[in-house]
């Protein structure tokens, strides 16, 4: 049998299930021996017969057997629950030989039917690829249908094959796209799942519900009455028998009926004693109001910290602590469990605000502009529930057609991405992210690194991939929300201006080509129209000015009429109040109007209150050019990742292990080689060379002309060192200048490993800078730009995510500023851009198979007529963290983000 392998402690993971409640999954311990026993006697004769093939199985044995692993040939997992971590379901695989081994699993009766079955199986087949294991066999009865079930819905590429008695099930352990959608859509129901018992609970408690005016926990408990709260409520003080009029009781112990959420309002001291007390009672989930906790210092931070470890031990999920509460809207609902001085309007937009006061503040200010909320979360320190379980929920919840986020911090920026993406297509997300300044400072030691340090560049590529609409302005927020919420989107970007002042028209008219989009020539028919019911002074061209005598019905008429206009897919409609005009008219008017699909904007130059109006045409250029960018994205057909079938994955990983294992941080010219090499990206012929002499040598071997480039893992700008030289000719030549190359730069604290001779290329069409940052929140982020020895001087550069798509590599090359020298400008000759998006594509690949490359700098590439070739490549590398357990919840952090 093999050595026993230490125990995989990385292996461990929270994990959601279908109803919203979250179990632990562990490997198996030795000392599992008595707990296994004692599971597998729990579980009724039916489920021993499906498992065991018997109901007269030594139950002794088959726990000793089951906790005899190795992590390697013979892995177990373990799902516990409770605060007595009771083990609720088992699973494990024993290698029968070669690349394959057999599964097993057991899940207690009480635990059926919540997809903790389907989450063993990705957990046992991640570890089992990465011990070697290709191919999974079970051996399955042919009345245990929950089993087959189980194995076809996991989106794995199941076979099924009937033998004398049983069913013999075999899969690949590696996760296939189908695997990954059907893991994807079983965490958006549990994470909807979690959020409802948050935001439609059918019980409600509040302990440290108080009579005494102003304290928050009475506020709440207020504030849930006042509301009309549709369940049941339940106060909880130990000093009450009553509370406005419902009884109160002593602890959420002693309350008669099941608590599906219990709002927490004590002093921070007290908080986790009541939320054992809750998980003790099977409370669904805490809304923990308290402050005191991982915004306070070290102290809070274990607080925190010990909080989420009783819920997590209770099943229960967590919102806080430290916020100010959450609020759903709907009429069969009507939560209200904020101590908020109001209950917002009903409507369509869902916010969720890491900021409490900043969150009161814009609800506030959206009502006035018009905008109701369907439902609101404060997350506070967002220790369990955050931005992606709320998104999850928000997908499906039919009265959520807008999604409003204020962000102060990521978590999850790449899960983010991944279900941001989804939920776009069907509903848009607006996003504030403050502490801009901040983001992205870091240090960087390569061209790429530099490129995007010290800038909010990740974000902006993170919403833009996702299809997020980013506001800068907490005014511009409300603008876009105001606008979604109100408006249907517009089919594109041509705009239609109508008036009663032509300066406010002309400031509009330039908004709009500020954010791209156009005014079209307004049909001849539409003008006619125009022309026969405005004054003969009129301007009935686009922009559409009626003059200052225009009434409210001109209005109107003139909207309505632009609005058919097929040229024209938004209307924006400018007052400014002159005399004789009744502005209410006009506001009623431009409310009023019908403009069918098309969005009508009403900017209002007016010291009224005319919500839901504008007060600037920038604002409604604006607001309007992101719901333009909005509809674009989400018209456009998703593209998924190509598949590369020539690359050698292994190659690579065994180049970058030996740099490891000799402690080296910037891989060798020969192993830069095998890395490229292996993922078929295009590197120059090149020889390295020890010293001068094999330097010289090398040039005889290529012959012709030659670039000779030192090697340092200090050299960065290897040209403003003078650690670049071009055009030699001949071992003579080439020797001599090394000598010279290596005297300089050791004078100036260099210590060279050797020198790399290149054969010198021809003119190329244009020079292009492709890398890697591995940043450790957003992970590896392509950059692609001008190249070159101006590259840092020009910052022409467009940036994406990893991983990147076909349409992705076409667009990071086109929108350089940069781009016309790729495509012939003033008669040059054409690149080969097709190659260019090839070189993004394969590198893409390369940085998501190998987390351990942190830097990777190609600069130049050139970019041919025919082909692209890297001249010069530089990666650095570290040892990864191991993969985390997926599909699994993270461990929190005091600043976990989305």
């Amino acid at each position: 049998m093999p050595a026993k392998t230490s125990y995989p402690s990385g292996r461990e993971a929270d994990v959601v299930l279908r109803d919203g409640s979250t179990v632990h999954v562990r490997p198996v311990l030795a000392g599992d021996e008595a707990e296994l026993r004692e599971f597998l006697e729990s579980l009724s004769p039916d489920s021993r017969v499906l498992r065991f093939f018997s109901g007269g199985t030594n139950l002794r044995q088959a726990a000793q057997a089951a906790a005899d692993v190795d992590y390697r040939r013979r892995y177990g997992l373990v799902a516990t629950a409770g605060a007595d971590a009771a083990i609720v379901a088992h699973a494990e695989y024993i290698a029968t030989g070669g690349d394959e081994a057999e599964i097993a699993f057991e899940v207690s009766d009480a635990a059926q039917g919540m997809g903790l079955g389907t989450l063993l199986l990705a957990h046992l087949a991640q570890a089992a690829g990465e011990n070697g294991i290709t191919t999974f066999v079970a051996h399955v009865m042919p009345a245990n249908h929950r089993m087959i079930e189980v194995f076809r819905k996991s989106g794995f590429a199941t076979s099924v094959r009937s033998l004398a008695g049983i069913l013999l099930v075999e899969f690949p352990t590696s996760v296939s796209p189908e695997a990954v959608a059907a893991f994807e859509h079983r965490d958006q129901v549990a994470a909807a799942a979690a959020v409802g018992r948050i935001l439609a609970p059918s019980s409600v408690a509040v302990v440290g519900a108080s009579r005494r005016e102003g304290s928050i926990g009475g506020e709440i408990l207020g504030n849930l009455v006042d509301a009309g709260f549709s369940g049941r409520l339940y106060p909880v003080n130990p000093h009450a028998s009553e509370l406005k009029s419902l009884p109160a009781y002593p602890s959420i112990g002693e309350v008669p009926g099941d608590v599906e959420l219990a709002v927490i309002a004590v002093p921070a001291e007290h908080v986790v004693d009541v939320a054992r007390e809750c998980g003790a009672k099977g409370v669904g989930a805490l809304l923990v109001i308290s402050a005191g906790f991982a915004e306070t210092g070290p102290d809070g931070v274990a607080r925190q910290a010990e909080l989420l470890s009783v819920c997590r031990q209770g099943g229960m999920r967590l919102v806080g602590p430290n916020c100010l509460g959450v609020v759903n809207t709907a009429p069969d609902v009507r939560l209200n469990a904020t101590f908020a001085p109001s209950f917002p309007a009903a409507g369509r937009v869902g916010f969720m605000s890491q900021s409490g006061a900043l969150g009161l503040a814009l609800i506030d200010r959206a009502q006035a502009r018009g905008v109701g909320l369907s439902s609101f979360v404060s997350v506070g320190n967002k220790a369990d529930i955050s931005g992606n379980d709320l998104l999850q929920y928000w997908e499906t919840d039919d009265r959520t057609g807008v999604i409003v986020l204020y962000l102060e911090s990521f978590g999850d920026p790449r899960r983010f991405a991944r279900i941001a993406r989804r939920v776009g297509r069907s509903k848009p997300i607006v996003a504030l992210k403050s502490g801009r300044s901040k983001a992205g400072a870091r240090a960087a030691s390569s061209h790429t690194g530099a490129l995007v340090a010290a800038s909010d560049v990740t974000v902006d590529t993170l919403f833009r991939q996702s299809g997020v609409i980013r506001s800068r302005t907490l005014r511009e927020l409300l603008d876009v929300t105001s606008l979604l919420a109100n408006q249907p989107l517009p089919g594109g970007k041509r705009v239609a201006i109508v008036t009663n002042s032509g300066g406010p028209a002309i400031m509009c008219a330039d908004a709009c080509a500020d954010e791209g989009l156009e005014l079209p020539e307004l049909a001849a028919e539409t003008r006619d129209r125009l022309a026969a019911q405005l004054p003969r002074a009129a301007s009935v061209a686009n922009p559409v000015d009626m003059l200052a005598t225009a009434s409210g019905e001109d209005y109107r008429q003139t909207i309505e009429l632009m609005a058919q206009d097929p040229s024209v897919d938004a209307v924006i409609a400018i007052f400014t109040p002159p005399l004789g005009t009744p502005p209410a008219d006009v506001a009623s008017a431009i409310r009023g109007a019908s403009g069918g699909d098309v969005p009508l904007l009403g900017v209002f130059i007016s010291t009224e209150s005319t919500a839901p109006m504008f007060s600037f045409p920038e604002e409604a250029a604006r607001a309007l050019g992101h719901a333009v960018r909005y509809s674009e994205w989400r018209q456009r057909a998703e593209a998924p990742a190509p598949g590369l079938t020539d690359t050698d994955p292994d190659a690579a990983a065994a180049a970058i292990a030996s740099a490891l294992a000799r402690n080296e941080e910037w891989l060798s010219p020969d192993d830069v080689s095998s890395v490229l090499g292996a993922y078929g990206l295009p590197l120059i012929e090149s020889l390295s060379a020890a010293d001068p002499t094999a330097a010289g040598a090398a040039a005889q071997r290529l012959g012709g002309r030659v670039a000779l480039k030192a090697v340092s893992p200090t050299l960065v700008h290897k040209s403003d060192a003078h650690g670049v030289r071009l055009g030699l000719v001949g071992a003579g030549q080439v020797s001599l200048a090394a000598g010279e190359m290596r005297d300089e730069l050791e004078a100036a604290g260099h210590e060279l490993s050797g020198f790399l001779v290149q054969r010198l290329l021809q003119a190329p069409v244009a020079e292009l800078l492709i890398g890697v940052t591995n940043d450790p929140t957003f992970g590896p982020l392509l950059v692609c730009g001008a190249g070159g020895t101006t590259a840092e001087l020009l910052k022409d550069v467009s940036v994406r995510l990893t991983p990147i798509d076909g349409r992705d590599a076409a667009e990071m090359l086109r929108s350089l500023r940069t781009f016309p020298l790729l495509d012939g400008y003033r008669g040059a000759p054409k690149a080969d851009v097709a190659a260019l998006e090839n070189v993004l594509l394969r590198l893409s690949a390369l940085v998501e198979a190998h987390a351990e490359i942190v830097e990777l700098d190609l600069n130049p590439v050139m970019a041919l007529g025919e082909g692209a070739v890297i001249v010069d490549a530089r990666i650095r590398v570290a040892a990864a963290s191991p993969p985390r357990p997926w599909p699994a919840l993270r461990s929190p952090t005091p600043e976990r983000g989305l």
